[in-house]
Formats: structure tokens, C-alpha cells, sequence
């Protein structure tokens, strides 16, 4: 029973595997010309999709002042109307995006455009929580979308003063062409693929290491089992120079001599009787010649 007992518990102990880091940082390092590899090959195809394959986008905003009714024709100005005037900034931004003012822009702008497809394209925030706000909009033409967004902040505007009473949207700064594309981003994405392939390589390189189930060496006994070690052949295949084998301080054993004998010898020439026995060959050897 005792001995079925402890079969079962080296099972079980063999069954769960420890992760050792100094382990999985030296399979790193012993992998580390595939990580490159993996990384520069992921990072290689993460940039040829983002310059061929996605069709670059432009922004141009333009920025309006949200201007309180109270404010106008007031000599002093109180926190309760800053703090309505931020409040007004939301409401305008709603007012944005409702389906009557994106209709009159497409209208106004002669766009061929839906309102579906016009509402993705715009967006608005609040600039540093103040009651300047910015409109934006993004598409693959960049002259069209700076004439949207200045056709956007006009018709706002105009709707602004019909709805709300006693408040005005003013506009401080006029979109302008963008002078380059604001995605996608060459660099990002590059650092998101050669990221990814260190991440995968690295990956695979920890499931290998798990799986890797091998005795190499003693500790991986010690490691992974519960078992004392009676006893560990030596490597007798080390190759060394002159084709031969060797082992600790008895020399080389391996090498063939003219008669195809094999011999042994200490410390890679031979002395005593195996001299005697190399001159004895290499006589014989010349008697056969002559």
C-alpha cells in the first residue's frame, strides 16, 4: 500500500508543473534572434496595412464662444453666469448633433452626404472646461471637411440665437485646411505590431518551455519530483580536437589508428608501451609499402 501510495503522490507532483523565471529568461535569451525576427516581421506587416490598406483621414475644427444672455450689457460679471455660460456648452453640443441642423449643413454645404453618414464625422468637447467649444470634423477629403465645419459652426450658430433665448454662439476660430493626414498613425501602429510579435513569440516560447517534459540535467529531477538521485552517467560524446572523445583525466578514446585499432591514450599523445605500440604500426606499415 505504502508503495502504490508514493507512486500516486510522484504522479500527482510530476501532473503540476512551477514556472521558474530564471528558466523562462534564459529560453528568452537563447530565443532571442526569433523575438527580433517575430518582432520586426509583425511590425513590417502592421505598417505596409496602415500605408496601403487604410485610406487616410483628415480633421479641421473650428471653435465658438458660448456667449450668456445675462452677459450682454453687463458691466460686472458674477461666477453663477460662468458657471451657466459652461452649462449653455452642453446644450449646444446636443443641439450639434440633432438631425435638423446636420440636415441644413449637408444642405447648405452641397455634400453628398446623409445624415447618417455626416453624424460620425462630426464631434465637439468643451475646450479646458471653459465656454469655448470645439466643432471638428473628420473625412478623406480635407477640403471637404474644413467647408463642412465652417458650415456647421454658421447654421449652430443661427440656431443657437432661435432656440435659446437670449444666448448667443460666436465664432472665434475658423477651420483651415489641414496640411497633413491625423490617421492613421505610421509610428503607432508599427509600435503596436512589433509589440504584438514580441508578445506572440514570447508566448509560444513559455508554452514550449511548459510543455518541454525532458530530463536534461539533475535538477530537473530534484525540480519536479520528490525522488533522491542515486547516480548520473557522464557525457561521453563532448567532441574535442583531433576527432576524438574525452573523458576527465584518462585521456581520449575513440581514435583509430592505420589498422583500424582502437586504442586509448592520456593527455592527447602517447607514452610507455603505447609509444612502443605506435612505432610497431608505423613499421609495419612501411614494410607493406616497400
Amino acid at each position: 500500500m505504502n508503495r502504490f501510495s508514493k507512486t500516486k503522490d510522484v504522479e500527482a507532483e510530476s501532473s503540476v508543473k512551477e514556472i521558474d523565471i530564471l528558466r523562462l529568461l534564459a529560453a528568452f535569451w537563447h530565443h532571442i534572434w526569433i523575438i527580433v525576427i517575430v518582432a520586426l516581421l509583425c511590425g513590417a506587416i502592421a505598417f505596409v496595412y496602415a500605408y496601403f490598406f487604410i485610406t487616410p483621414t483628415y480633421q479641421s475644427s473650428a471653435m465658438m464662444y458660448v456667449n450668456n444672455g445675462s452677459l450682454i450689457g453687463g458691466t460686472t460679471v458674477n461666477l453663477s453666469d460662468l458657471t451657466a455660460s459652461k452649462n449653455l456648452v452642453d446644450t449646444y453640443i446636443v443641439l450639434l448633433k440633432t438631425r435638423q441642423t446636420l440636415e441644413a449643413v449637408i444642405d447648405r454645404a452641397g455634400v453628398d452626404l446623409t445624415y447618417e453618414q455626416l453624424n460620425p464625422k462630426i464631434s465637439a468637447s468643451a475646450v479646458n472646461s471653459t465656454e469655448v467649444f470645439r466643432v471638428t470634423v473628420t473625412d478623406v477629403d480635407p477640403e471637404r471637411a474644413t467647408l463642412i465645419a465652417n458650415t456647421t459652426a454658421a447654421v449652430l450658430q443661427e440656431r443657437v440665437e432661435h432656440i435659446v433665448n437670449g444666448s448667443t454662439a460666436v465664432v472665434v476660430d475658423q477651420a483651415v485646411v489641414p496640411a497633413g493626414k491625423s490617421a492613421p498613425s505610421l509610428t503607432k501602429y508599427t509600435a503596436i505590431g512589433l509589440i504584438l510579435g514580441v508578445v506572440a513569440s514570447c508566448a509560444v516560447i513559455v508554452v514550449l518551455e511548459l510543455m518541454d517534459d525532458q530530463v536534461r540535467d539533475e535538477s530537473f529531477l530534484t525540480q519536479n519530483y520528490s525522488l533522491p538521485i542515486l547516480a548520473s552517467i557522464p557525457d561521453l560524446t563532448a567532441n574535442v580536437t583531433g576527432k576524438a572523445y574525452k573523458y576527465g583525466k584518462y585521456g581520449r578514446y575513440g581514435k583509430y589508428g592505420k589498422y583500424g585499432k582502437r586504442y586509448y591514450y592520456g593527455g592527447g599523445t602517447s607514452t610507455g608501451k603505447d609509444a612502443d605500440r605506435e612505432k610497431e604500426q608505423k613499421g609495419g606499415a612501411k614494410d607493406g609499402e616497400q
